[in-house]
């Protein structure tokens, strides 16, 4: 049967994906002529309540099909879902949703179709655009060698740089996350020339305010820099070198749960002042929610190390967001944004506060979110969140791709990788998808190169220590690397280096994915291909906002064209242990592009192993 009808193809859906506010949207199904009905109708819904269906109207009848065609008009924002119903007298059959964006005829209910509806003239800061993330976890990037002043005398301040981080609980049974390598500010201030030249211009740092743990999750006091890290001049100073290099510095908001150790809980009594964990008369008693005083208390994912703060407390929203409070305060000091922590468990109406504080500091500041799955449909606490519609985030941490890419990568199913990119595509609105962060491996998941080459992943901590790559695996992992970035920086989206993924850094889950970077004993393999990866990036502005079409290809490559309104530039990846001749469908004519990287001869491509090609063309000159 031929298509009836797919919400990715212009012939059916235009304009393409998520649409602004207002936007007259065109659908055409196409019945197969011996299909007898007498009426259909595009059925609309959300999960607050919003019900509409449109009659389509008969357009024309082809050789085999007939054509029906309606209008919708959407009046506010939100994330709507469709299907089509096709009555004839009592009987009823539906189109519902394939994975690929087609549609399909069934008695029974089934996947509906998206759509995002976003806010009138929504913009993304455009200096992300087109550019390169870097994250720092700060204390394992680079140690300047500056003894600090005022460091709590219970850390365990280690001197063997590059040696593993200490991983197994203590007599208690706690795991502490109490050693540092003492990787600081001005560190990374010295290595932004390194940053550079792998064409970053956006740094990413994990947290860096007052905590009692090496990765600062914990926050015990957000007006100050964490003593190991420097100072706040330091910061300052930071942000000004960077900005000279045209490098934006943005911070992690850990803003759902605070430490218990720290100045607002108080609970070991570090701190001079009264913490909510030390009396009802606390000026910070508010802020958490206790079932039961004082040990009993609601904490994040049930660690009572993280007590939750009650996200509807005026006082609280006062702190983060009035004009002396925190987000202006490090804005201010230079930082150029922030990445929520845990954004789904943060309220729409906190996450808006948050917005209108960064935003009121310039709408080039960045805000994006921590989310693991699609954000534009994810459901927490019964609720879609409204993350995409025009007043919370500008971007996320887009997981999804980054399962796609080693998913791909891995196992070769074409299928599965085009489809997973394109739900994406077409479910964010490109402004939000162009500043989206591609990561391949973050803090919270194992390494890129590991979860390419390694074993499958154990959970147990002393398992994990022992099971680094073989010579064998290494090498391998290394050429799957390479194919997985050159993904990561041609799709949609800019893409984000993990410090030392670029070199070769392996490891599983914390503490093992962040271990120090490994000065002096970089992989330069890996690296020029990093940097080469970077100046293509630099060269073709496409990657900033271009549009996305898989091109048809060789079963055993995978082929897609970037195009804006000036520009058309193909890549083709060979993720294979063999070279390959491939040849691209009929109508690219390969002799009217340049060949940016990579060798061609007439329309035939010629891919060595684990490598791709670019070409690119100027359009309407």
């Amino acid at each position: 049967m031929n298509c009836i009808y797919n919400s990715r193809s212009l012939k059916y859906k235009k304009p393409f994906g998520a649409v602004e506010v207002n936007t007259k949207i065109k659908f055409t199904i196409e019945l197969p002529l011996e299909f007898s009905f007498s009426n259909a109708y595009i059925c609309f819904y959300d999960h607050e309540g919003f019900v509409k269906d449109i009659e389509l109207s008969y357009d024309k009848t082809t050789y085999n099909t007939l054509k029906y065609t309606g209008y919708f008009t959407p009046q506010s924002t939100g994330i709507l879902f469709y299907y089509f119903k096709i009555q004839k007298d009592s009987s009823t059959t539906y189109v519902h949703k394939n994975l690929d964006g087609t549609g399909y005829l069934s008695n029974h209910s089934g996947a509906s179709f998206q759509l995002t509806v976003f806010k009138e003239n929504m913009k993304t800061p455009d200096f992300v655009k087109g550019g390169i993330y870097y994250q720092i976890f700060p204390d394992r990037f680079y140690y300047s060698n500056e003894k600090k002043k005022n460091v709590p005398t219970d850390r365990i301040l280690r001197s063997d740089w590059g040696n593993t981080p200490s991983f197994l609980p203590n007599k208690q049974g706690e795991i502490l996350n109490n050693d540092y390598f003492c990787g600081d500010l001005k560190g990374i201030q010295q290595k932004l020339p390194y940053l550079k030249s792998l064409g970053v211009n956006i740094i990413y740092l994990n947290p860096i305010f007052e905590a009692h743990s090496s990765h600062r999750y914990n926050t015990a006091n957000y007006m100050k820099i964490d003593p190991l890290l420097g100072t706040e001049e330091d910061f300052s100073n930071l942000c000004s070198s960077a900005k000279e290099k045209n490098i934006s510095i943005i911070l992690d908001g850990v803003f759902n749960h605070t430490g218990d150790d720290s100045i607002y809980f108080n609970k070991k009594n570090r701190y001079s002042s009264i913490g909510a964990y030390n009396s009802k008369q606390s000026p910070y008693y508010s802020w958490y929610d206790f079932s039961s005083f004082p040990d009993h208390y609601h904490s994040w994912w049930g660690f009572s190390t993280l007590p939750t703060i009650n996200k509807s407390n005026d006082e609280f929203i006062d702190f983060l967001c009035s004009d002396n409070g925190i987000i202006k305060k490090w804005l201010r000091l230079g930082a150029s944004g922030f990445r929520l922590d845990v954004v789904d468990e943060l309220p729409d109406h906190f996450v808006e506060e948050i917005r209108k504080a960064v935003k009121s500091e310039g709408e080039d500041k960045l805000l994006i979110g921590e989310v693991w799955e699609d954000a534009s449909n994810k459901m927490a606490y019964g609720k879609i969140k409204k993350y995409f519609l025009g007043d919370q985030l500008d971007g996320v941490m887009n997981y999804p791709f980054r399962h796609a890419i080693i998913s791909y990568v891995k196992d070769k199913d074409k299928y599965l990788f085009e489809n997973s990119v394109m739900t994406i595509v077409e479910n964010y609105p490109a402004e939000i998808l162009n500043v989206c962060m591609n990561s391949l491996s973050t803090h919270d998941i194992t390494r890129a190169i590991t979860a390419l080459a390694g074993a499958p992943e154990q959970n147990d901590r002393q398992w994990q220590f022992e099971n680094v790559l073989s010579i064998y695996q290494y090498e391998l992992g290394i050429n799957m690397l390479k194919c997985a970035m050159a993904l990561q920086y041609f799709l949609p989206g800019s893409p984000c280096i993990y410090y030392g993924d670029e070199v070769g850094v392996q490891g599983y889950k914390d503490p093992f994915n962040r271990k120090c970077y490994p000065w002096g004993q970089e992989d330069k393999n890996i690296l020029h291909f990093a940097r080469l990866l970077g100046k293509l990036r630099k060269k073709l502005p496409v990657l900033s906002n271009g549009s996305i079409e898989f091109i048809t290809s060789s079963a055993d490559t995978i082929a897609f064209n970037r195009q804006n309104k000036d520009y058309s530039t193909i890549f083709i990846l060979n993720p294979n242990d063999y070279s390959l001749n491939t040849e691209l469908n009929s109508n690219i004519k390969l002799n009217k592009y340049q060949c940016v990287h990579g060798k061609h001869k007439n329309n035939s491509i010629l891919l060595p192993p684990y490598s791709f090609a670019v070409f690119t063309k100027t359009l309407n000159m």
